[in-house]
């Protein structure tokens, strides 16, 4: 066992404007096995966590629903902790970012930076709503895309060509909110100038406190030069106002990270022994750990640890980046009942169902995991239910009936349990590195071992033999333990289910310098199912239920009321007369190569075949698309629109789809027995 360390470990901070949904669980899962085996192996571990309650979302929000925002983020505050309390997250703390501690060492870092000379502050022009009196953030900018067209598209990316730009590029640009044409307008700003820790970052990034692919992106942007950075937002707005500047208030990422702190601030001030500099002084001594998406990167390993360290903190020891999810190979879509929130989740299934999947598929890099609804069903009943908790349904009940509850004196095959503690240390590593797969692995093949032995004695066949009592002790009292340290090493991952377990051995929480030693002569309780199998109707219902939430949401993202949704959210164009119309070339092709494009979140690169012709077209379909599902099907395509350059090679068409965007994209197909270079007409 290695010297006991103090550890702090975060998870990012949930936006108090929304639901917890199993996209989000991925990190909180992750975050929470972790915390739990370093408190396993004895270590002062601390997992904090709060809601990031700041921003125009959250206060827009209140104002729709005619409350005041403190009213809407308690209100989130308490559904985010009820399904975090369900899916076993361990937070020895969970705050909020509108707190006085995060006002405090908000206000603090803000002010030691300016005096150090880190803040600037000068004149920007933004578009502002004249209706509802507001500077509109770029994603409450919507209008056609500058570069193909695409309505209804955002102010910063287009969901249909993938191409960034600024607001003012937009056409026919407006407001999100009221609908209303954006004008120009001067404000002053304050900026946090990141280039001046051009040199520290560049030695902390490198310093083995990032994965390598994230420090190698960051190196990207080192060579793209660091930018100043926009920290501050106008009245009205729901956060901190800045200190010293009526109307000017702290931008929502800059006081997010700052949450860590308060969260644990919050904690130490009711834990007694529990010192904040010890975590914090700019020469702490203890462990701090940040957990996160892969998106938001930027943040965590460019400015939260140059914010730190222009206020006089340490920096953090590491920040774990993860991939998405995605399920049944495609982005999570409400229409296809695959966006599942995790009340929905819980209203059909075991959460210890999919910690432990996501466990299984979780490694220390950055790379997307898939929850395939089918692998999952098989892979929870053949592991948990077929292997581990089989082991004790198989040998509690000759325990209770013929020996009272109690174990036997000895094992009959101490090298076998001698084996599978052995590998404990092994499987800690696992864990210690974030490989969970690679300890779920672990853990199932020393299942298999310890299934092995009980079908090679037979203790079924035992019973029925007089004069076996001993054997059959023996056996089943060898079986448990050998449960016993696999429930142990599972703990991590399945902590209702490791409680029951305990609770049927009658032994306290198990640690990992617990189960060297094996449980001899000792009374258990008698056995209760600690694990049913996944319905594969249950899985079914709640993708039902959670195309019935999209329904009774009302989202106007993804569904609009009204007696057509789709003719409310996008509505006719104006009329074109024939000619017009006839100039589109409108062509049936076969889509014969899909591949994703690097560095492209939203597009994949297809080659068409109109009938002996070949033509490359980038198209926004990513996020409702796997390649390998395209290869082969018929689409239509523009054919005669000019070609354009894009960063990733040129489009020399585009392909024809229905939908709002982002997930909910179909393509147009026609019906069989058309061919590729067919026109459409």
């Amino acid at each position: 066992m290695n010297e006991k360390r103090d550890i702090l470990v975060t998870s990012a901070l949930p936006y108090a404007n929304g639901p917890i949904h199993i996209g989000h669980l991925v990190e909180y899962i992750q975050t929470d096995i972790w915390a739990r085996f370093q408190k396993m192996r004895g270590h002062n571990c601390w997992y904090v966590c709060a809601d990031d309650a700041h921003g125009t979302p959250i206060m827009l929000r209140a104002r729709q629903e005619g409350i005041a925002p403190e009213a809407l983020i308690a209100r989130v505050a308490d559904e985010h902790q009820a399904d975090f309390a369900a899916f076993r997250i361990g937070f020895d703390n969970y705050h909020s970012t509108h707190s006085p501690e995060n006002r405090h060492y908000a206000t603090l870092i803000y002010e030691r930076n300016r005096d150090a000379g880190h803040i600037a502050r000068r004149t920007i022009t933004q578009a502002y709503d004249p209706v509802e009196n507001i500077f509109l953030p770029d994603r409450f900018i919507k209008g056609e895309c500058p570069k193909c067209g695409a309505p209804d598209q955002y102010g910063d990316n287009c969901e249909a060509c993938g191409a960034s730009y600024s607001p003012s590029e937009l056409k026919n640009p407006r407001s999100a909110i009221s609908g209303a044409v954006p004008e120009p307008r001067e404000s002053e700003h304050y900026f946090f100038r990141l280039a001046d820790f051009e040199a520290m970052l560049k030695d902390w990034t490198r310093g083995g406190g990032l994965q390598r692919e994230v420090a190698n992106k960051l190196d990207e942007w080192f060579a793209a030069g660091l930018q100043e950075w926009d920290i501050s937002r106008d009245a009205p707005y729901f956060g901190f106002e800045i200190p010293g500047h009526p109307g000017k208030f702290f931008y929502v990422w800059l006081d997010a990270p700052i949450g860590y702190m308060a969260s644990f601030q919050h904690l130490c001030d009711r834990t007694e022994g529990l010192d904040f500099e010890r975590f914090w002084a700019a020469d702490a001594t203890a462990e701090v750990y940040h957990f996160i998406g892969k998106d938001i990167i930027y943040f965590h390993a460019l400015f939260w640890p140059a914010m730190l360290h222009g206020a006089g903190f340490r920096t953090p020891s590491a920040v774990f980046a993860h991939g998405f999810l995605t399920v049944d190979g495609q982005k999570m879509s409400k229409s296809r009942g695959t966006f599942i929130k995790a009340r929905t989740y819980l209203d059909h299934l075991d959460p210890e169902y999919l910690r432990y999947y996501f466990a299984a598929k979780l490694g220390p890099g950055v790379d997307d995991i898939d929850l395939s609804l089918e692998d999952f069903t098989a892979r929870v009943n053949a592991d948990l239910v077929g292997k581990v908790v089989n082991i004790a349904s198989r040998c509690a009940g000759f325990i209770a009936k013929r020996f009272d509850g109690r174990l036997a004196e000895t094992l009959p095959a101490p090298e076998l349990f001698a084996a599978v503690v052995a590998a404990g240390e092994s499987i800690a590593g696992a864990y210690e590195r974030r490989e969970l797969s690679r300890a779920v692995r672990e853990i199932m093949a020393l299942a298999d071992r310890a299934n092995q032995y009980i079908d090679e004695q037979a203790p079924w066949v035992v019973a029925k033999q007089p004069g076996r009592e001993a054997e059959l002790h023996g056996t089943c009292t060898q079986g448990l333990n050998l449960f016993r340290v696999l429930i142990g090493y599972l703990r991590p991952i399945l902590p209702g289910t490791a409680m029951a377990a305990e609770a049927f051995l009658r032994i306290p929480p198990l640690t990992w310098n617990d189960l060297a030693e094996p449980l001899l002569g000792h009374e258990i309780a008698p056995f209760k199912p600690l694990m049913t199998r996944v319905d594969p109707e249950r899985v079914a219902a709640m993708v039902e239920a959670s195309k019935e939430d999209l329904a009774a949401t009302g989202d106007a993202a993804s569904a609009p009321t009204g007696p057509n949704p789709h003719l409310a959210r996008d509505p006719i164009a104006e009329v074109v007369d024939f000619d017009t119309f006839a100039r589109l070339d409108l062509r049936v092709a076969r889509i014969t190569a899909a591949e994703l494009v690097p560095k492209a979140d939203k597009l994949l690169r297809l080659t068409l075949d109109l009938g002996g012709e070949s033509r490359n077209v980038f198209a926004g379909i990513r996020a409702a698309y796997a390649p390998e599902d395209l290869v082969g099907r018929l689409t239509v395509m523009a054919a005669n629109l000019a070609p354009r350059k894009m960063r990733f090679g040129v489009s020399e068409g585009m392909v024809l789809a229905a939908g709002p965007g982002g997930g909910d994209i179909f393509l147009l197909a026609p019906d069989a027995g058309a061919e590729p270079g067919m026109r459409v007409k």
